[in-house]
This record gives structure tokens, sequence and C-alpha cells, in this order.
């Protein structure tokens, strides 16, 4: 998955050229990026998004996320990745759930 506009169209591009049947989806983003993550930081305070080692620059990047937007310097790339695979992951399948129905015969 890459933001087509903000290089996406290069992303796969040099993903095909690397392996042309590798899974590939665009997204445009149509929010900013604190409205975007506002569902995923319900999850974190919901105990239900937990991190193993080795994400010490997102989680700084974190840490700089603030209601009024990112506070740190240079693009909250890490953070915005973040936002973009739990979204996929977790609140778009949630969203697209449908209560089973029975049908009468």
């Amino acid at each position: 998955m890459a933001e087509v506009n903000q290089g996406g169209d290069l992303v796969e591009t040099l993903l095909r050229q690397f392996d042309g049947v590798v899974p590939y989806r665009a997204v445009r983003a149509t929010r900013g990026k604190t409205v975007r993550a506002e569902p995923v930081a319900a999850l974190y305070e919901q105990g239900r998004v937990a991190h193993l080692g080795g994400l010490a620059a997102l989680e700084e990047q974190m840490t700089m996320m603030t209601a009024r937007g990112y506070e740190g310097r240079g693009s909250p790339d890490r953070v915005d990745a973040l936002v973009w695979a739990i979204t996929e992951l977790i609140l778009e399948p949630a969203a697209n759930w449908r209560r089973p129905r029975v049908r009468r015969l």
C-alpha cells in the first residue's frame, strides 16, 4: 500500500520491478494525518495495540503527535505508515464486518 499523492506511483513501479506479483494497493489521503490517526490512537488507549522491540524511531515520532498535529522535525513518516497499516489490518475489516443473518426458507 502506498499513498499515490505522495509518490505512490513510483513505489508501485519499484515494487513491480522487484516482484511482479507483489500485492499492492494505492491509497489517497483525503484527511489530515491527525484526523486519520484518531481512531488508531483510540485502539492504543483501549490496549488493543502494543509494540515489540525495535521500534524506537517510530515511538519517538509518536510522542511528538498532538491534537494540533506533528510537533517534531521533518515528516512523521513512520507514524503515517503505522496509521495506514492499522487502518488496513484492524479498522477497515471491523467496519466492513456484517452481522450474520438467518435466511428464512
